[in-house]
């Protein structure tokens, strides 16, 4: 489903994140089917940081990136809530900046569950409105990184990387990593 290589992307054959706490590892093992982690270099030699964790029942509550960060000992600066702008709609994304040492790593991310990319706020209900159907929803978190000081081109550059992967997947892939249904792509007059 994720290309190796989409606009100005290519993978970059490393590893694209270190579990520094085995235990973790474990939870993240238990806890999902599928983890892709890959790292992105384009033309001028940025490079993006993929993760994009799968799991088949997304009842209880997911991993997300500020718990695992801080569980490795990374210091969370700051988080917020956003709106990530693609030719197809917007995703409702966090953003956190964290360190650890001199590392320094903005994060853009979002969870879905079932066919949804619920706001932070929202997850539980849409948690709860699946147990009351008795459906079992899948769901997945996805996220973007890069080791940059530089926030503003962070967030620049992991977006750029985000909208060039959701233009180069097909609309059901696009449709499974955003959790938008109604990602199709817009008319220039905004239709």
């Amino acid at each position: 489903m994720i290309p190796t290589q989409f606009g100005d992307w290519r993978e970059e054959q490393q590893n694209a994140v270190q579990i520094f706490n085995l235990k973790v590892q474990a939870y993240l093992d238990r806890i999902y089917s599928e983890i892709v982690e890959r790292v992105y270099i384009n033309a001028g030699g940025y490079r993006i940081m993929l993760s994009v964790a799968y799991g088949t029942d997304q009842r209880l509550l997911r991993h997300v990136p500020e718990g695992c960060y801080t569980g490795q000992g990374f210091v969370l600066h700051h988080k917020e809530r956003s709106q990530l702008v693609t030719p197809f709609g917007t995703i409702p994304v966090g953003r956190l900046y964290v360190s650890k040492g001199p590392r320094v790593e903005p994060i853009t991310w979002w969870t879905t569950i079932g066919d949804k990319a619920p706001k932070q706020w929202q997850g539980m209900l849409t948690r709860l409105g699946y147990m009351v159907t008795g459906k079992i929803p899948d769901g997945l978190v996805f996220r973007v990184s890069s080791i940059d000081k530089d926030k503003a081109r962070a967030i620049r550059m992991q977006d750029q990387f985000v909208n060039e992967l959701m233009l180069s997947i097909s609309p059901e892939d696009r449709k499974r990593l955003s959790g938008r249904g109604h990602l199709q792509l817009q008319k220039e007059n905004g239709v």
